[in-house]
């Protein structure tokens, strides 16, 4: 007999839409201000650094992105940016924190395609002012059932939002993210469906439970609709 699923969640960011193409425009822009006044040449690695140090004060989303630059500036330049660059890294922030959304190929029909099987619920993590932007310019948000913007993404959050919907050991995520995403929602007794994106974020990185039962990678979200059939009738 086919398993029921209580309710199935998504990702937001580089799941239904595009959002870290403009964080890696934002890092070159940051390199190429900063390379006039030092000669650091490990200015990617000590923004890293930064965002890993700052992610416990700041969160995640594009306001402690900015922050990390600001703080990796004034480190590789003892000090000594100059004013303009602090502006043009803060006008930076404020651009990234207004790009229209675009969709990714299959978003859309894949929520819907969830729906007509389990209520659908947005996880994401990041910026609240943001994500309630970004989810409402994208057309997306009378499908969903719920939606959590969490501080961060681990199994007790996700036994906690699951509960809601009948438990988390029916329960399916869906993400790019195999250490925000599938791990965890594994780890709580869900299951972790995986849908890579061409560019990720470093500190997103991790192995991934090959082998488990409750795992699964699709190669996008068109292949949803034809793997809930299949392995959930």
């Amino acid at each position: 007999m086919s398993q029921t699923l209580s309710a199935i969640g998504f990702d937001a960011d580089d799941t239904l839409w595009h959002n870290e193409r403009f964080f890696k425009l934002t890092q070159e822009r940051f390199a190429n201000l900063l390379a006039p006044h030092t000669d650091h040449d490990d200015i990617d690695d000590r923004l890293m650094q930064a965002e890993r140090r700052n992610i416990g004060h700041y969160g995640f989303g594009i306001k402690g992105f900015v922050l990390s630059m600001i703080e990796t500036a004034l480190d590789v330049t003892d000090r000594q940016v100059p004013g303009d660059v602090i502006a043009a890294l803060i006008e930076a922030g404020q651009d990234m924190l207004q790009h229209p959304i675009d969709l990714l190929p299959h978003a859309d029909a894949a929520v819907r395609a969830a729906k007509a099987r389990a209520p659908v619920v947005l996880i994401t993590k990041g910026d609240l002012l943001d994500q309630e932007r970004k989810l409402a310019q994208s057309g997306l948000g009378e499908l969903f059932h719920g939606v959590e913007i969490v501080s961060d993404k681990q199994p007790h959050v996700y036994a906690r939002i699951f509960s809601l919907f009948g438990g988390v050991e029916n329960g399916m995520m869906i993400g790019n993210s195999m250490k925000s995403d599938v791990r965890p929602m594994i780890d709580a007794g869900g299951f972790g469906v995986y849908v890579p994106h061409d560019l990720a974020w470093g500190l997103e990185a991790a192995d991934p439970p090959h082998g488990h039962p409750r795992f699964r990678e699709l190669p996008d979200l068109g292949a949803l609709p034809d793997y809930l059939a299949q392995e959930f009738g």
